[in-house]
């Protein structure tokens, strides 16, 4: 398989291996029951550079190439707990990026550098109740007042929502044009008018805060809009490809670990005299697994090399076929991650279905993959459309 890491690569992964070992995982089962992991980690992924590893040092990350992420999301896994994975690839994969690339240095100063180094905890700000993958359809508005912003709606589903210092947030600023009316705000939580309504209580990811916000009469300076105005639809269009791609390079490297720790179980779990795993029938069960995720993770592999291509070599916009191979890579590790989860909870029968096993809690954490970012549904139809279908 295509191997595209270099020795700063393997470094940093025994960094964020680390990192996983020694303050993720010993504490999973109880942020899992708590409903939450503390702030605090993010300020340890950043003081270690896990945040900002693919961001430009004069960004306040650490000047490497987007196979850095890669490192991160496949090391995250080893965690056991997809809450926690989400948190953190939220603020550095998710609610930044966009930061990066249209931020003014006062922004870059005040909201990216201190959100890799930790101290401030990001949150995407797009869905709505009335708009989930059909984001042309926001209502949240943006009013111009003077040299401010007002800012007036709702936004739910905002992963690190309960106690993000700021929203990248997406709005409306000409409420009748549509996709094309739409622009970016960093927004304080401080900021008067902003509240969080509660925190929603999802069937799985549950040491991840999920959240519904409120935005009543929010002024925001001008200062604030990144980018250009009603261009934002245009900007998340290419966000959007971040977040699949880094959800498809953690489903890939998940689904091995879950089978490997299923394969482990069947070994020693003995049935009519037999272990487990020396039963024909899921011996090839295994075996066809196995060479599925083989070749989701060549898959992967590609559509990383093409956007890291496109975003680090030729420092340009994601060109549409990158566009089309990541939105078919989101489908495809949605789609696996499901099948793998299924056949794993079934291998271990009754076991499966307790919550001492983390085979469970990857049953129900797997599942989001197939609604986040864009529906598998909304995907296929955007690529049908891409294709000329």
């Amino acid at each position: 398989m295509f191997q595209p890491f270099g020795e700063e690569h393997l470094q940093f992964r025994a960094t964020v291996r680390g990192f996983v070992d020694r303050d993720i995982r010993p504490f999973a089962d109880q942020w899992e029951k708590d409903r939450l992991f503390p702030n605090e980690l993010f300020k340890k992924a950043g003081d270690l550079g896990i945040l900002g590893a693919h961001f430009d040092e004069a960004h306040g990350g650490g000047g490497g190439d987007y196979w850095f992420s890669v490192v991160k999301a496949e090391e995250l896994p080893r965690g056991g707990s997809a809450g926690v994975s989400m948190g953190l690839l939220v603020q550095s994969d998710m609610a930044t990026p966009v930061i990066a690339d249209l931020g003014t240095q006062a922004q870059i100063d005040e909201f990216l550098k201190p959100a890799l180094r930790g101290e401030k905890v990001a949150a995407l700000g797009v869905s709505e109740p009335g708009a989930g993958s059909d984001v042309a359809a926001i209502r949240t508005v943006a009013r111009p007042d003077g040299t401010d912003f007002i800012i007036d709606g709702q936004k739910t589903f905002i992963t690190n929502g309960t106690r993000a210092d700021f929203v990248t947030l997406l709005v409306k600023t000409q409420p009748d044009a549509g996709a094309h009316g739409c622009s970016f705000f960093l927004v304080p939580t401080s900021l008067p008018g902003f509240s969080v309504s509660k925190k929603l209580e999802k069937i799985g990811n549950h040491a991840s805060d999920t959240a519904e916000l409120f935005f009543d009469g929010v002024r925001v300076p001008r200062d604030y809009m990144l980018g250009e105005p009603n261009q934002g639809f245009m900007y998340l269009m290419q966000n959007f490809q971040t977040e699949r791609l880094i959800a498809a390079v953690g489903a890939a490297a998940g689904t091995k670990l879950l089978l490997d720790d299923a394969v482990s179980y069947g070994r020693e779990r003995s049935v009519f005299g037999k272990p487990l795993i020396k039963r024909e029938i899921w011996q090839h069960r295994f075996v066809d697994l196995y060479t599925k995720v083989e070749m989701l993770q060549a898959f992967v592999y590609k559509c990383v090399d093409h956007y890291n291509d496109d975003r680090y070599v030729k420092r340009e916009p994601i060109s549409l076929d990158t566009v089309k191979l990541i939105s078919m890579a989101k489908i495809a590790a949605g789609d696996l991650a499901s099948e793998v989860a299924d056949a794993c909870l079934q291998f271990h029968g009754g076991w499966g279905y307790i919550e001492d096993f983390p085979v469970a809690r990857a049953y129900r954490d797997q599942r989001l993959l197939r609604i986040g970012g864009g529906t598998s549904e909304v995907l296929r139809y955007y690529l049908a459309k891409l294709m000329g279908f």
